[in-house]
């Protein structure tokens, strides 16, 4: 025997399509990422928190003055802030979604590959030239991490990408003033060692002429007088020497006459026989001049470093080498003393060790070069000074013309 069921009633269907309208509502706001959490209703009043809930961190995100993105294995972008779009010079739905590859350079996506397979354990950072939509380049620096990702193996990586525009501005402008501080302290010493030369020398040697006028003069009998005019015309000879030398380091006639392996070979003998610290020279032929920039800038660099090595070192044997590469000249300064934290260089109250290696990469970025310190405590420290040298230009032949 079959039992009808009652129709619904018109109350109960309205209820019915109010009831279907709010869950299709609440569909729509859990999918766009608008809704915190789920409470149940009952005894329990249970609370499901929801994955896709990110609308608190979309707001400090988008208030972020960095670039944010969230990028799968393959590099497309499944989030980003406005911040990278406007760095990209790109509206924002057409970076969602799209390949992160688009923005750089061949050889940066080179060296990406191997930080976004690194970046679950250490994290990593790379500095790269984002290609903007308008053409334009924009230097920043990518910080890169694996996002957790529960309950699915899909890997997903976080990035943060800093404008490095400003920075790489200000470091040009320092650099600029460097430059132009070292031209001003290399005329400022031409100066001093020309007064010294053309002053304090002269009057030097003239009394050391007196002096030993004195002393001819002065009869045998009187032997203390005699013995303390000759001592007196020592000590004038060894001052007009010291005099001579600090002017050839304020102004190296040799390095402008001769060039730089001779100035090597003066400096590294006058260190070892001041010093005691014997000195293992190789140079290489230099079948020509460098640059005038490049020679003082290695030669300053030089002395820089074997000042450190007589004041701090305590080393008993320095090696300096000049070789030459293909398209460039390379200064090794080697020295077996107490060396250093290369991490953490000594910087002491009324020292100038840590302005001096400052100095020397500033003298050889000044040139172009590059200037890498290897020290360690109780292994001795090694400076390397590599400098590129001038292009030739290419001659014409007959088959040219």
């Amino acid at each position: 025997m079959k039992t009808s069921l009652p129709a619904p009633s018109s109350r109960e269907i309205a209820a019915l399509r109010a009831r279907l309208v709010d869950a299709d509502a609440t569909l729509h706001a859990i999918r766009n990422g608008e809704v915190d959490a789920v409470i149940g209703s009952g005894r329990q009043g249970q609370v499901f928190m929801l994955a896709g809930a990110e609308h608190a961190y979309r707001m400090l995100i988008e208030s972020m003055h960095e670039g944010a993105l969230t990028l799968t294995a393959d590099k497309m972008i499944l989030f980003a802030n406005q911040c990278f779009a406007r760095m990209v010079k790109c509206p924002l739905e057409e970076v969602t979604g799209g390949s992160f590859r688009r923005f750089l350079s061949v050889t940066d996506r080179t060296l990406l590959r191997p930080l976004m397979k690194r970046a679950a354990n250490t994290g990593s950072k790379l500095q790269v030239q984002l290609h903007a939509t308008d053409g334009s380049l924009v230097p920043a620096q990518l910080s890169i991490r694996e996002l957790a990702n529960e309950g699915s193996k899909d890997v997903i990586i976080g990035m943060v990408v800093t404008d490095m525009t400003a920075s790489r501005r200000t470091e040009a402008l320092l650099r600029a003033l460097t430059h132009r501080v070292v031209q001003v302290q290399e005329a400022e010493r031409g100066q001093v060692a020309a007064e010294l030369h053309d002053n304090i020398t002269q009057l030097l040697c003239a009394v050391l002429m007196r002096s030993q006028t004195l002393a001819d003069q002065l009869a045998i009998s009187n032997g203390p007088a005699r013995d303390e005019a000759l001592l007196l015309r020592k000590l004038l000879g060894q001052t007009a020497a010291e005099v001579e030398r600090i002017t050839r380091n304020l102004r190296p006639g040799v390095l402008e006459l001769l060039g730089l392996d001779a100035v090597l070979r003066t400096t590294s003998t006058e260190f070892t026989a001041r010093t005691g610290v014997a000195v293992k020279l190789a140079c290489v032929v230099l079948t020509a001049r460098l640059p005038a920039d490049t020679e003082l800038a290695l030669y300053r660099i030089l002395q820089e470093a074997l000042k450190n090595v007589q004041k701090h070192a305590r080393a008993r044997q320095v090696s300096v080498q000049l070789t030459r590469q293909r398209a460039s000249v390379r200064l090794i300064i080697q020295d077996d003393g107490i060396g250093f934290d290369s991490e953490h260089p000594p910087v002491k109250r009324g020292s100038s060790s840590g302005l001096g290696l400052l100095g020397m990469r500033e003298r050889a970025a000044y040139v172009g070069g590059v200037l890498s310190i290897k020290a360690a405590r109780r292994a001795g420290t090694k400076i390397t000074v590599s400098m590129p040298l001038p292009s030739t230009p290419k001659t014409s032949t007959p088959s040219d013309l």
